[in-house]
C-alpha cells in the first residue's frame, strides 16, 4: 500500500516521463553552458584555466553525489563500502575515465594535423560510431530510417559547426594521420560511453555511487592533466587564477551537466543524448544572435534544418527502436521512462 501511494506521488510530481524531462534539461544545460563559457572568456583581465575549471567541476559533481547518497539513507560506512567494496567495478570506471583522457589527447593531435573545417566534419563521425557501439555492445535494434536519420544528423551538426568567418588555414601536418586519429577518438568516445551504459544497466549500484567512482578517477586524471598542460601557469598565477562569480557559475552548470548526463544515460541512451546535444548546439546559436550579434549563414541554416529533420525521422515509432518524445508520449507514466537505460547509470 505504501509503495502504491509513493508511486502515485511520483506520477503527480513528474507529469512527463523522467526520460524525456532529463533530455529537455540536458538541452537547456548544454545551451546555457556554451553561452556562459563564452561570457566568462569575454573582456577578462586574467583568463581562468580550462583545466582548473574541469577539475573543480568534477570535484563539485563528486560532492553532490556524496550528499545525495547520504540523503538516500546510506551512512558514511555504507557509502565507502559501496564505492570501494567492489574493486573490479571501481577499476572498470577507471578504465572508462582513462578512455576519455585518451580521447581528449587524440583530439589535440587531430587539431594539430587538420584544418578546422575538416576536423569539424570528420569528428561528427562519433554520432555513427556511438550507434554502431550501441548495436554491438547493447544489441540495440535500429531501423533503416533511424540509420538514415543519424547520417543526416551527422551532416547537419557538421554544417552548423563550420564557421564561414574562420579562415580555412592550411595546417602543417599529416592530414592522413589527423583523420586516422579522429576515427580513433570517435571510437574511443563511443566505446567509453556505451560501455558505461552497459555497466549501468547491469549494475545494482545507484547512479550516484557510479558517479562517485567515475568522479574519483576523473578528478585524479584531471589534476594530472592540469599540471602537465598548465603547470607553469599554475605555479605563477595559482590554480584558481581568473576565478570570479561567473566562472563559479560555469563550474556549477558544468557539474550539473555531468549529473544530468548520468540521468539521461540511465533513463534514455547515448543515441538520444547525441540528439539532445545536437539540438542544444542549435539553441545556443539562436540565443547567440541576441547576446553576441551572431548572424547565421547558409551552411548554418541548412545544418539546423537537417538536425531538426533527423530528429523527426528518428522519433517516428519503429518496432524495437527507441523513440524521441512526442506530444502523445507525454501521457506515458513515469515508469515507462525506465524502458531503455543507457550511457551513464551511476546507479
Amino acid at each position: 500500500m505504501q509503495r502504491s501511494r509513493s508511486s502515485k506521488w511520483r506520477n503527480r510530481r513528474f507529469p512527463i516521463p523522467i526520460k524525456y524531462f532529463s533530455l529537455v534539461c540536458l538541452v537547456v544545460q548544454n545551451s546555457a553552458l556554451v553561452l556562459l563559457m563564452k561570457l566568462s572568456r569575454t573582456n577578462v583581465t586574467i583568463p581562468y584555466l580550462a583545466t582548473s575549471a574541469v577539475v573543480m567541476g568534477e570535484i563539485l559533481k563528486l560532492l553532490c553525489c556524496v550528499v545525495l547518497t547520504l540523503i538516500g539513507g546510506d551512512g558514511v560506512s555504507g557509502l565507502l563500502q559501496k564505492t570501494f567494496g567492489q574493486p573490479v567495478e571501481l577499476l572498470k570506471m577507471g578504465f572508462i575515465s582513462l578512455l576519455y583522457v585518451i580521447q581528449n589527447n587524440l583530439l589535440f593531435v587531430a587539431v594539430s594535423n587538420l584544418d578546422a573545417a575538416t576536423f569539424q566534419v570528420s569528428y561528427q563521425l562519433k554520432i555513427l560510431t556511438t550507434a554502431v557501439m550501441s548495436v554491438l555492445l547493447l544489441s540495440k535494434s535500429l531501423s533503416k530510417t533511424q540509420w538514415v536519420s543519424l547520417v543526416i544528423l551527422m551532416l547537419g551538426v557538421a554544417f552548423v559547426q563550420i564557421s564561414p568567418d574562420a579562415p580555412d588555414k592550411a595546417v602543417d601536418g599529416n592530414k592522413l594521420l589527423g583523420l586516422f586519429v579522429v576515427v580513433l577518438s570517435c571510437l574511443s568516445s563511443a566505446f567509453a560511453g556505451v560501455y558505461f551504459e552497459k555497466l549501468l544497466k547491469n549494475s545494482t549500484s545507484t547512479i550516484w555511487i557510479r558517479n562517485i567512482q567515475l568522479g574519483l578517477w576523473g578528478a585524479g586524471f584531471g589534476i594530472a592533466t592540469a599540471y602537465v598542460n598548465d603547470g607553469l601557469a599554475i605555479r605563477e598565477g595559482g590554480f584558481f587564477q581568473g576565478y570570479n562569480n561567473l566562472v563559479a557559475l560555469v563550474i556549477a552548470v558544468q557539474a550539473a551537466g555531468g549529473l544530468l548526463v548520468a540521468v539521461v544515460v540511465k533513463y534514455a541512451d547515448n543515441i538520444l543524448k547525441g540528439f539532445a546535444t545536437s539540438i542544444s548546439i542549435i539553441s545556443s546559436s539562436v540565443l547567440s544572435m541576441f547576446l553576441f550579434s551572431f548572424r547565421p549563414g547558409v551552411l548554418w541554416l541548412v545544418g539546423a534544418s537537417l538536425v531538426m529533420s533527423s530528429t523527426y525521422l528518428y522519433s517516428k515509432p519503429t518496432p524495437g527502436g527507441p523513440v524521441l518524445p512526442t506530444a502523445a508520449s507525454n501521457n506515458v507514466r513515469m515508469s515507462s521512462g525506465v524502458v531503455s537505460e543507457a550511457r551513464e547509470r551511476p546507479d
